[in-house]
């Protein structure tokens, strides 16, 4: 299999490299210019290929930022929702802190609240499920509420971010609470991790 390497920002396959040396070797001080055109568009072909096959550079700007970040923390939070069984939604490590399915509602609370107020709205209590409601119903509301914070992250421009919104007794601009938001949820991922360690499952971003 042909390998790659960098020149000048473009890839190069070393198969094409080895063609020349070939040439070379073949031709001596009499390599032929044919042989040597020849060669040198297998690389030019190789390297435009490597150049197609780049990922796109991802968007660059404050609201850009934040929804990347913000896309990068959602599957994590649904899929440790997901990998804990529904049997152990009530676990606890010790019986002074919260059970797994708090943790989960406690996400879906506080995205309400914060993504209902990008969007203008005002968060429902009721949606969010109680903690001891079983597996599917706190995975729902779980969802529920990325749902509310999709359209929130997606509507999120470099024109808009510095608007001030009321918060209950607070103002804050909306990549402010964008952001708090996404900070929220990956504290919370943490201890999600930590719940399903003791249980004995890998978390998400630790599966190979």
């Amino acid at each position: 299999m042909a390998r790659d390497f960098s020149v000048g920002g473009d890839c190069v396959s070393l198969e094409f490299v080895g063609k020349l040396q070939d040439i070379r070797k073949d031709g001596g001080a009499m390599m032929t210019r044919i042989g040597m055109t020849v060669a040198m568009f297998g690389v030019m072909v190789s390297s435009a290929v490597c150049v197609a096959q780049a990922p796109a550079a991802a968007p660059v700007g404050p609201a850009a930022e934040v929804q990347a970040a913000y896309n990068r923390i959602k599957p994590n939070v649904l899929k440790a929702a997901e990998k804990m069984p529904e049997a152990d939604f009530q676990f606890k490590p010790t019986a002074d802190i919260r059970t797994f399915a708090r943790i989960v509602n406690h996400v879906t609370e506080a995205q309400f609240r914060v993504c209902s107020a990008l969007n203008g709205e005002t968060a429902d209590p009721k949606a969010v499920p109680s903690d001891t409601a079983d597996k599917a119903t706190v995975i729902a509301g779980l969802k529920a509420s990325f749902a509310v914070c999709d359209k929130a992250y997606g509507a999120l421009t470099d024109a808009t971010i510095t608007e001030v919104l009321t918060m209950g007794p607070v103002k804050r601009t909306r990549i402010g609470a964008a952001w708090g938001n996404v900070s929220h949820d990956n504290e919370q991922y943490a201890e999600l991790s930590t719940y399903l360690r003791l249980k004995g499952i890998v978390p998400p971003t630790a599966e190979k």
